[in-house]
């Protein structure tokens, strides 16, 4: 089992991921959420949210009419968090190309996270290109997690194998 690394002190503008409240929290942002794979705009959109919970970066919950409807198709699987409810999956579809399980959604979530219903979230880790505004994200460690990493957001991260118990 890895060690937790300490807080990263958050510069101005900046946030630390460990300030960040469990059970998560849903914030409203307006800034300029895409997706992109193989050149196609999979979702554009000033009206995502983001979930903020204690170790990860944001996930940035996209709603359903902004995103390309004819480039997602149910995925295969099912998980379930203790905070949202039970998840679905979706692949992307571009060209013939299929990415399974690339995004996830809660289409039933608990009470406290009805705001995010008929919202999607993908993992960066599996799309060619995600971004926040005008900067291009970087993906959260390992494969579980699917927190999008900008220059607002300070670790240690949770996702690297070893962190699974922090």
């Amino acid at each position: 089992m890895a060690q937790r690394r300490e807080r990263i002190q958050p510069g101005p503008g900046q946030e630390s991921v460990w300030d960040y409240p469990r059970p998560p929290a849903v914030v409203p942002t307006t800034d300029r959420i895409r997706v992109v794979h193989h050149g196609a705009t999979i979702a554009e959109t000033v009206g995502a949210v983001r979930v903020l919970e204690t170790s990860q970066p944001p996930a940035f919950y996209i709603p359903r009419d902004d995103v390309a409807d004819e480039l997602i198709i149910p995925g295969s699987g099912r998980s379930f968090c203790e905070w949202k409810g039970p998840a679905t999956y979706w692949s992307v579809i571009v060209d013939g190309d299929v990415v399974a399980n690339a995004a996830w959604s809660y289409e039933d979530p608990t009470a406290p996270f009805a705001e995010i219903r008929g919202h999607v979230a993908f993992y960066a880790r599996l799309m060619d290109e995600c971004w926040v505004g005008d900067e291009r994200v970087v993906a959260n460690p390992g494969s579980f997690y699917g927190g999008w990493i900008t220059s607002a957001v300070v670790g240690p991260f949770k996702g690297d194998p070893g962190t699974e118990y922090w």
